[in-house]
């Protein structure tokens, strides 16, 4: 059976491939620092880590922040021209207050392109410099369209970036 030995070989590296695939984007090896490069290489070339996840707690867009030790809910009131980002723990839904230096985050914004940055506003009982909660305005946030961007920071001297992208708010309805 010497022909069947490449249809082996073919099929056996196919599910290896798949089997790579079907691990969440944007967790980087078990010892590897969450960076953007490491978040770049689990990409897969999507350019967003927000598959796999649904609405956020705030009924925002989610987006793995780390490699799944965080996550960031992008939302934006368009009234106010005002985003806030909330800081998640692994589980998608607990506000996780971290410290970032000065106490802000960056939001990048593709289209149109922008960025704000976002000062720490923290939630009741949240101390010692420490926020789960990340607002800032601009003018273009007023805009009402889905937004698609990068929620940058850094925590405890590792930066830590997601890339964002909302959907037609239809697609969140749970009726």
């Amino acid at each position: 059976m010497p022909c069947l030995k490449p249809v082996f070989t073919f099929f056996s590296v196919g599910l290896l491939i798949c089997a790579g695939c079907g691990k969440e984007s944007g967790k980087p090896a078990k010892d590897a620092k969450a960076t953007p490069e490491a978040d770049a290489a689990h990409d897969h070339g999507s350019g967003s880590h927000t598959h796999g996840h649904g609405a956020g707690p705030h009924e925002g867009t989610l987006a793995d922040w780390g490699g799944g030790k965080y996550h960031v809910e992008f939302t934006v009131d368009h009234d106010k021209k005002e985003a806030t980002i909330y800081v998640l723990g692994s589980d998608e839904k607990s506000a996780t207050a971290i410290k970032t230096p000065e106490g802000k985050l960056l939001l990048s914004i593709n289209e149109p392109a922008f960025q704000v940055d976002l000062k720490a506003v923290p939630l009741d009982g949240e101390a010692d410099g420490a926020s789960s909660r990340y607002v800032g305005q601009h003018d273009n946030l007023g805009i009402v369209r889905e937004f698609a961007g990068t929620i940058s920071g850094e925590v405890g001297g590792t930066p830590y970036t997601a890339d964002f992208q909302e959907e037609p708010h239809d697609a969140h309805d749970h009726k």
